[in-house]
C-alpha cells in the first residue's frame, strides 16, 4: 500500500448485549451477525489494539503511529441501557490497568421519545450512601442525574463521573484511546450468555468523584449545536473536538499538535483535499490525515445540510 495523505477508514463492529439496528442499518451491515447482541458501537477511528480502525485489510496501528492518535471515535446506539459505569483517570488507569484513562464525550445524533443519559450522582449521594445502595441492591439509576437529551446536544463526561447512556439514544462519542470501563450497576440483566456481566465495584469507589460541583450540568461542558452554526465543542490535552455544519468551503490548519487530524461526517457529505489529493466522505464515515503538518492546510468543502466534526 503506497503512502497518501489521507485515507478514509473502516470501522470495528461490537456487538453488545444493549446494541440495536440503527447503526446495522446506516452502516450497510445487513449480514452483521446478531448472536452475541445487537450492533452497539462502531470504532471509527481508532489505533487501540481491542478494537481498531482499518485501512484497506489492514488495522491502523500497522500503517500510522498510534502514539499520534490518542484519541478514539465511536458511533454508539443504545437500544437498551447501558450499564451504570465509570472510568478512571490516566494515573489510576496506568497504576492498576496498564493503559491510558477514559475521559470521553458525547455529541446526541438520534433519541427516541423522553430518552436520556444517566450523568453524575445527585446531590447528596456520597460514597457510604452509593456502598448501601449496592448492598441492598438499590436501583442505582434512582441516585444519578437523568437527563433529557435532544438532537445535537454535546456533554463532556471526565474520568471519574458516573454514568450511563439511556436506552434510546444514538450518539458519536470521542475519548481518549482506552478500554477501560468499571460497571457499577448493570440493572440486574443477563448477558447473551445468559450469565450475570462482571461489575466492578472496589475499583469504581476507588475513582468515582463524590465532588458536588463536579456531578452537575455545569462540569459537563453541556452546550447545544444547531443546523447552521460551528463552534469548538471542548479542547482536551488529548482530543479537540471542533463542529462544522452546512454548506462551507475553508482551509484548516494542521500542526498545531502532535496529533493525527481525522474527520467523522454525521450527515451529508465532505470533499477532503489533502497535497492536491482529493477525498470525499459520505455520512456516518471518517477518515484521518496521515501526516502532522501539511504545507498548504487541507482543505474541507462541505455540502448542503452537511455535518462533520474535525477531531485533532
Amino acid at each position: 500500500m503506497g503512502k497518501k495523505s489521507f485515507y478514509k477508514l473502516s470501522p470495528t463492529y461490537v456487538s453488545k448485549v444493549w446494541g440495536g439496528d440503527k447503526l446495522v442499518h446506516l452502516k450497510n451491515r445487513k449480514d452483521f451477525d446478531k448472536s452475541d447482541g445487537g450492533l452497539g458501537e462502531t470504532w471509527e477511528v481508532s489505533g487501540h489494539v481491542s478494537g481498531p480502525s482499518f485501512i484497506g485489510d489492514k488495522p491502523l496501528y500497522d500503517v500510522l503511529d498510534v502514539a499520534k492518535l490518542p484519541y478514539l471515535v465511536k458511533f454508539i446506539d443504545a437500544a437498551d441501557d447501558l450499564s451504570i459505569q465509570v472510568h478512571p483517570g490516566d494515573e489510576y488507569a496506568s497504576r492498576v490497568e496498564n493503559e491510558k484513562g477514559k475521559t470521553e464525550s458525547w455529541l446526541i445524533l438520534e433519541h427516541d421519545e423522553g430518552a436520556g443519559i444517566y450523568l453524575g450522582l445527585k446531590e447528596g449521594i456520597d460514597s457510604d450512601r452509593l456502598k448501601k445502595a449496592l448492598a441492598n441492591k438499590e436501583k442505582i439509576n434512582e441516585l444519578l442525574n437523568f437527563i433529557p437529551v435532544k438532537k445535537g446536544d454535546f456533554f463532556f463526561v471526565p474520568a471519574g463521573t458516573i454514568h450511563a447512556i439511556g436506552k434510546g439514544v444514538t450518539l458519536a462519542e470521542i475519548q481518549q484511546s482506552s478500554g477501560v470501563t468499571y460497571r457499577v450497576w448493570d440493572w440486574d440483566r443477563l448477558g447473551v450468555d445468559g450469565k450475570e456481566r462482571e461489575l466492578h465495584v472496589a475499583k469504581s469507589l476507588d475513582v468515582i468523584n463524590f465532588e458536588t460541583s463536579k456531578n452537575c450540568l455545569d462540569y459537563f461542558s453541556f452546550k447545544h449545536c444547531s443546523q447552521g452554526e460551528s463552534s469548538e465543542l471542548i479542547n482536551h490535552a488529548d482530543f479537540r473536538v471542533d463542529y462544522y455544519s452546512d454548506k462551507s468551503d475553508q482551509t484548516l490548519s494542521t500542526g498545531t499538535r502532535d496529533h493525527y487530524h481525522s474527520f467523522l461526517v454525521l450527515s451529508g457529505e465532505v470533499k477532503i483535499t489533502v497535497n492536491k489529493e482529493e477525498f470525499v466522505l459520505k455520512s456516518y464515515e471518517a477518515g484521518i490525515v496521515s501526516e502532522l503538518e501539511c504545507a498548504d492546510g487541507v482543505r474541507v468543502m462541505a455540502s448542503e445540510h452537511t455535518q462533520y466534526l474535525h477531531i485533532y
